[in-house]
């Protein structure tokens, strides 16, 4: 049998590569690769594969000017990291975000291809349909009726009840199985069991949304035929738009099959030249939409589906589509609680909310925007940290940035850093509001006001009091993402920060400076006092200064 790798990209992007012994496989995020990852965590040129007879190693790193270069953060078989390993069936590999199955391919199952082709010939007339909401109806409408003794009964009541234990077994699988390519592999299979189709394949929407109006983008992802030697054959089929645009815009499941002798079908290479006579589609729907479709054909010209085949198909599609409908609300909130909690670090509550609601509300790339930056720092703090112990000093820190990260959370700021006893706070980044320098200076205020009853608890418990020094400048600065391919950070750089953190070092213990610009814009909310102006490097004039009263 044929190797194959089953490859789950980060970006929940699913395919297939089938193996040929004796050709090199290279795996990174360049374009040259064999197998190409849109993945930051893969290097480059991150790995590769080595036939050996049948077999297949996977080797961290590539071959440069004859040496072997290995990747930045690995390659791991079955959770453990190797550098080199002949993989087993069943191997689970890992590269970066992304996650390979290596299998082999079975009888009457065939690698997913990349793509599967298309036409767009005009639909027969013959047709039975079956509304969206009787598919969704047929997940446990079959059932068996009164005694019956007539032999066209009795079959009737053997088709039922192979129809009952087909959907009694997809239900098993349902709630056995959480992953979309094997509920669909499933969905396929009894597809292929249950009637007498040549081919099934099952396809996914790509995207949340069709591109215009009925219109859908489809990625096949599983593929069976009846017979092995006919893969060559059904690899050249193609699928009926026509069909599939009709089942994805109305809703409905579609029986066709008159495509041999209906005029509309003239000249359509996948049905009537290619011999396809009966085609069934069925669209995985659900309340909220439809997430794909189930196409099975038949390949022979005088054979067609029955009634009873196009109540089999719809109903293990409506089943189908519930569990493809869960899969995608569990990723939705897996995404969104991953988002959560990286957010949540540096950004308050009701921003995070909103950023994970409206995304594309926020301009998270390299922007110049309004922002109040604000700068806080523990005076005499490195004589303090000589005379205790490291721990002692790690526990009054992570009480201090805990209690002025919830203030600057409170007063919608976004925590930008700490640095060593110090910290930075960004307000009007990344959603700029009219006030967010009257924001800013409140938190400052409110940090002070905080440290009076952070000293009393510190008193209490052996330690000396602290006091800090604040420092606040509005103005224009540069926020986005900035750093490398293999870390960044969301932050703000420019005159504006710079100033800023100049503002914080000028500051005294227990005391709040702002420039003339942060008065401004914060409608002297508080008492100032003006300073002597400050002389600032690559400025031409001095900085107007004020000390905020607070006590």
């Amino acid at each position: 049998m044929n190797k194959l790798l089953k490859i789950t990209e980060v970006t929940g992007k699913k395919w297939d590569v089938e193996l040929s012994p004796g050709s090199p496989y290279t795996i990174g995020r360049a374009k040259d690769n064999r197998i190409v990852l849109n993945d930051q965590r893969v290097s480059r040129y991150h790995a590769h594969l080595k036939s050996q007879g049948d077999s297949f190693a996977i080797i961290d790193g590539y071959l440069s000017n004859g040496q072997l270069r290995r990747s930045v953060n690995g390659v791991f078989v079955n959770q453990i990291r190797v550098e080199e390993v002949t993989l087993k069936i069943g191997d689970e590999i890992k590269i970066g975000g992304s996650t390979f199955r290596f299998q082999e391919t079975s009888v009457g199952e065939q690698p997913v291809p990349d793509r599967v082709a298309y036409e767009d010939q005009p639909l027969g007339g013959t047709q039975l349909l079956m509304s969206a909401r009787e598919i969704m109806e047929r997940r446990s409408s079959s059932s068996l009726e009164a005694s019956v003794t007539t032999p066209d009964e009795i079959n009737k009541l053997r088709r039922k009840s192979k129809i009952l234990a087909l959907l009694y077994e997809m239900s098993e699988t349902l709630g056995s199985v959480f992953d979309r390519e094997k509920i669909l592999d499933k969905t396929t299979d009894l597809v292929f069991r249950g009637t007498p189709a040549e081919r099934v394949v099952a396809l996914l929407v790509d995207g949340a949304n069709p591109k215009e109006a009925g219109e859908y983008a489809l990625s096949p992802i599983s593929i069976r035929v009846r017979d092995p030697k006919m893969k060559a054959l059904t690899e050249k089929l193609a699928i009926s738009r026509t069909i599939t645009k009709k089942v994805l815009r109305e809703k409905v499941a579609i029986l066709s099959q008159d495509a041999r002798d209906d005029e509309q079908f003239s000249g359509s290479e996948s049905i009537v030249s290619q011999g396809v006579r009966s085609t069934i589609c069925a669209p995985l729907v659900t309340e909220s939409g439809v997430h794909g479709v189930i196409y099975a054909d038949r390949l022979n010209p005088f054979a067609e589906f029955s009634s009873d085949d196009l109540e089999l198909i719809s109903a293990v599609a409506a089943q189908a589509a519930v569990a493809i409908e869960t899969i995608k609300a569990h990723d939705r909130l897996a995404r969104e609680e991953v988002a959560r909690a990286n957010y949540s670090r540096f950004l308050p509550d009701h921003v995070v909310q909103e950023l994970l609601n409206k995304p594309d509300s926020f301009r998270l790339g390299g922007v110049n925007q309004l922002i109040t930056v604000l700068f806080a720092d523990i005076r005499g703090f490195t004589s303090l940290s000589e005379h205790r112990k490291p721990e002692m000093v790690v526990g009054l820190l992570n009480r201090y940035f805990s209690a002025m990260t919830e203030i600057i959370f409170a007063h919608s700021g976004t925590l930008d850093k700490f640095i060593g006893d110090g910290l930075m706070a960004l307000f009007g980044a990344p959603k700029a509001n009219a006030n967010d320098a009257q924001n800013a200076l409140r938190a400052a205020v409110a940090m002070q006001e905080r440290m009076k009853i952070l000293n009393e608890e510190l008193v209490e418990d052996g330690f000396d009091p602290i006091e800090i020094g604040i420092g606040l400048h509005t103005g224009v600065a540069t926020i986005g993402y900035i750093g490398s391919e293999k870390r960044s950070e969301y932050t703000a750089i420019g005159d504006t920060v710079n100033l800023a953190a100049r503002l914080e070092s000028s500051a005294k213990r227990g005391t709040i400076l702002i420039s003339e610009a942060t008065a401004r814009a914060s409608n002297n909310i508080y008492p100032l006092i003006s300073m002597s102006p400050l002389t600032v490097k690559n400025r031409a004039q001095p900085v107007n200064l004020f000390e905020v009263k607070w006590s």
